[in-house]
């Protein structure tokens, strides 16, 4: 497979998808979204594998959904909105779809479009660089998949979301419940592909109908219709444009992210955590 903006590697039953744009922290692109969803395909299509590790390249496991790519399109309209808005949502509900298990192995930064992919993982193991949040609603814009509320209870979710929070260490993001455990720094992805040759050692039909049936208890409760109610939302949000994210994005193009987003932290003074 042929790919530019992720590694896809197989050892034995276990394959494993690292994102690789580490000169922009992992930042997920179009091309990168679309070659998840190729790797993906090729896992699902090969009976001799029997569970996926979703990681990143360097210091960081990825920032999220690439806002400088966005900043060059100046995408506009509703259909425009639609397009970009559906390629990102089903490419963190992948990880969630895929009959086979998925794990995340996280270090450094996992923010905004890359935490929601790593909730919609089966399994979540951090190490204890990493650091989770949603940062979105302090530039203006919206949560494309809004599994949040589920992982965690409503209260916590709404502060994160409504604070913008980008600073959840491993630590609290355990006691949340939004990671399974969390291991000395370097050794997420080792951790992660030890609990993915285990899993591959149980008979693959069970797992899968046991992943169909823990999920469904999800979806009976309405989690996909929560969530696809949540990105028509978020489609509405972007596609009308906030005054915030307008503001954000004429920094960005003047000056560059990296003073785009301190002008969105001095907004804010000090944080208080």
């Amino acid at each position: 497979m042929n790919t530019s903006t992720v590694v896809y590697e197989t050892f034995g039953p276990v394959a494993r998808l690292t994102l690789n744009r580490p000169e922009r922290a992992n930042a997920m692109n179009r091309t990168m979204l679309e070659e998840i969803q190729q790797v993906c395909d090729a896992v699902e299509a090969d009976a001799q594998l029997r569970a996926l590790v979703v990681t990143g390249t360097g210091s960081a496991f990825s920032s999220g959904f690439d806002l400088k790519e966005q900043m060059q399109a100046r995408p506009s309209g509703k259909t425009v909105w639609r397009e970009i808005l559906d390629r990102d949502f089903h490419a963190t509900m992948r990880f969630w779809s895929l009959s086979k298990p998925t794990i995340a192995a996280v270090h450094g930064p996992c923010l905004a479009g890359a935490f929601e992919l790593a909730l919609a993982c089966d399994i979540t193991i951090a190490d204890e660089t990493a650091v989770f949040g949603e940062p979105e609603l302090k530039f203006g814009a919206g949560i494309v998949t809004m599994i949040l509320p589920w992982i965690t209870g409503p209260k916590q979710a709404k502060e994160i979301i409504f604070n913008g929070l980008d600073n959840v260490s491993a630590a609290e993001a355990l006691r949340l419940g939004l990671v399974n455990r969390v291991v000395p720094a370097g050794g997420d992805v080792d951790a992660a592909m030890a609990m993915a040759r285990h899993i591959a050692v149980i008979d693959p039909d069970l797992v899968r109908e046991t992943k169909r049936a823990v999920n469904r208890s999800y979806e009976i409760m309405g989690m996909r219709e929560a969530l696809t109610v949540g990105l028509d939302i978020d489609h509405g949000i972007e596609s009308h444009g906030s005054p915030d994210k307008q503001a954000f994005m004429d920094v960005a193009r003047e000056k560059g992210l990296r003073a785009a987003i301190d002008w969105r932290d001095a907004r804010f003074g000090a944080p208080e955590r």
